[in-house]
């Protein structure tokens, strides 16, 4: 049965592969996943190697959470690592209610921001159920900034409900751990900023950042990261393809931050893949391996819809990649220079 590496995530309490499967698709996100193909995806991650699985209610209201449990149902659940958030109530709603375009064939719920000391005890009964388990190894506050994609020079705290999951939804986890409930606390989002004030607020044991320490954007290096290291707080990445754009490279309709990409971004996507291209490397492996290198991150969680999806991702993880390349980014100034380059080959 193949390997891979483990990184800890919480000291002495758990360890995660260095690869994941995000759970997004098993949600029917932007469009339909078959059940069975799911089921199938769960269990090639597990026989090629993966032991971390993350997952949400929100993701399809409460579809990744089930599938992912039909199919863990039949493997070693000690194996396995199961991380999956808080801050989303999910609330029945008639049929005849429009849910959101983002999950495909949705069960008929909506989903509510509630940060409550009662919500997070709902939430977290809810997701025991949906997944079929007695205990869910790691719990992450989700999206406080209500899952803002902000552009540069927006607010990131247009939207904020910091002091609602410090309050509510922070001593709930902090316990849940003390007591050996679960094995780690973290926040799931999308951007960086907000989490700098979590790190101090804090003792986290990780945060699930999306999309925002990548090939193309290094921006937390300067100071949310050194933060994190001050405190012992590990990194999870989440969307490592920045939401599609450094899997298709600058195509028309690439998408970045689950929208299309404004030209700027594609010029830069270009230049990263013309010097991935000199070198015989395919973008995606070089987004996938990039993040890895930094001794913070423990894990990278692209999502995958089938069985090949995953396999593509697994070659990316291992393609070999010549030391020339990361140094072409960083002489060309594509990378920050502060970013730690992976292992030379």
């Amino acid at each position: 049965m193949p390997t891979l590496e483990k990184r800890s995530i919480s000291a002495g309490r758990l360890e995660v592969t260095v690869m994941g499967l995000g759970g997004t698709g098993l949600g029917n996100m932007y469009h339909a996943t078959d059940p069975k193909v799911a089921h199938e995806t769960v269990h090639a991650a597990f026989e090629k190697g993966l032991r971390y699985f993350d997952t949400a209610p929100v993701y399809g209201f409460g579809l990744a959470e089930t599938r992912l449990g039909e199919a863990i149902g039949t493997l070693p659940r000690a194996e396995i690592v199961i991380s999956s958030k808080v801050g989303y109530d999910l609330v029945p709603i008639p049929d005849s209610e429009v849910k959101p375009v983002l999950w495909d064939e949705a069960p008929p719920f909506r989903a509510d921001f509630d940060y409550s000391r009662d919500a997070v005890f709902r939430s977290i009964e809810g997701s025991l159920k949906r997944l079929g388990t007695d205990h869910i190894d790691m719990l992450a506050i989700h999206d406080p900034d209500e899952a803002i994609h902000f552009a540069k020079g927006e607010d990131p705290y247009a939207r904020s409900r910091f002091k609602e999951a410090m309050e509510g939804a922070y001593p709930v986890l902090d316990e849940l751990r003390s007591q050996g409930v679960i094995k780690a606390v973290g926040v799931g989002i999308n951007q960086w900023q907000m989490l700098s004030d979590f790190v101090e607020a804090g003792q986290f044991d990780y945060f699930l950042l999306a999309g925002r320490y990548t090939l193309l954007e290094q921006e937390p290096l300067a100071t949310l990261f050194p933060a994190c290291e001050r405190k012992g707080t590990k990194i999870v990445i989440g969307g490592p393809y920045n939401s599609g754009i450094l899997a298709t490279g600058p195509i028309k309709g690439a998408t970045f931050n689950t929208r299309s990409a404004s030209q700027q971004v594609l010029d830069r996507v270009a230049k990263l893949s013309g010097v991935c291209d000199r070198h015989k490397v395919p973008l995606a492996a070089a987004a996938l391996q990039f993040p890895l290198a930094h001794r913070l991150v423990v894990s990278v969680i692209p999502g995958a819809r089938s069985i090949a999806e995953l396999e593509q991702n697994l070659r990316y993880l291992h393609w070999p990649i010549p030391g020339a390349l990361w140094s072409d980014l960083r002489s060309e100034g594509l990378i920050d220079p502060a970013s730690p380059l992976p292992a030379l080959v």
